[in-house]
């Protein structure tokens, strides 16, 4: 696709389309629709340029990507076959997403991962997933009926995690106490074997890896949700301003192409 520039001059940041529809009886998938639009809505707001993505051409030439929520990512990815649990497992949306990362990753443009995106990445640095996580002291996911596992999926469970200071992910809440956050959890599936050349940076009091940096390039990714409706205005637009920042570094050289 072409990559469009912003008549405003803010940085250009791709976002992968989803492409599970929302009239899928499953509410979950609605819900990670809805969650999209958040984050096109806030980058904007951010004083970014959000670039729909439908294929990976010119990703290298932007100056960003997150890489959103959605559905389960095929456990063949990461070696294993579905144990039952994984939902909206769909190849288009998983080759879409790992093509713009693998592109992202090549080009160093700075990549961020949410939800299902920081699981990608820890798959596309050769890491595994937990496919579907036992309940325990964290609330990671609302408790809902044991007979139905969609019900109310647009409601958060709510719990703290601990954010190593210096780190790409406490610089995305600068002032907002960046070393323990309280977030907005909505997941039942978690990183298992950290991939190759990823640092943790965040975990739940429950040793749940909550975020994963790559020290060599900017990419960095969390487990939660900075653009739940729920949260107070400004914390929500925090994390994407301050990725906004970190896009902007590579604006210059794109323009001058242009």
């Amino acid at each position: 696709m072409q990559i469009p520039t912003s008549s405003a001059g803010g940085p250009r940041i791709g976002v992968p389309v989803r492409l599970s529809s929302s009239s899928d009886p499953d509410p979950r998938v609605g819900e990670a629709n809805d969650l999209f639009d958040y984050i096109v809505a806030l980058l904007r707001g951010a004083g970014g340029e959000p670039v729909l993505l439908t294929d990976a051409t010119g990703v290298r030439g932007l100056d960003g990507v997150i890489l959103p929520g959605g559905g389960d990512l095929d456990p063949a990815l990461y070696g294993e076959t579905d144990g039952g649990t994984c939902y909206d497992v769909n190849a288009a949306q998983d080759e879409l997403d790992l093509a713009v990362a693998r592109e992202a990753m090549d080009g160093g443009v700075p990549m961020l991962g949410i939800c299902r995106g920081h699981q990608l990445l820890n798959v596309l640095y050769g890491g595994t997933l937990v496919q579907d996580m036992d309940p325990g002291a964290v609330p990671h996911r609302e408790a809902v009926p044991s007979d139905d596992p969609a019900h109310d999926a647009g409601s958060w469970a709510w719990h703290d995690v601990d954010i190593v200071a210096g780190s790409k992910v406490a610089a995305l809440y600068a002032g907002w106490n960046p070393e323990r956050v309280r977030i907005a959890s909505g997941h039942h599936q978690a990183v298992a074997r950290v991939g190759n050349g990823l640092v943790v940076t965040a975990l739940a009091d429950d040793g749940t890896v909550e975020a994963l940096e790559d020290p060599a390039r900017w990419v960095a990714s969390v487990q939660w949700h900075p653009e739940a409706a729920e949260l107070p205005a400004g914390e929500r637009l925090a994390p994407f301003a301050a990725f906004v920042a970190v896009c902007r570094q590579r604006v210059p050289a794109h323009r001058a192409r242009a």
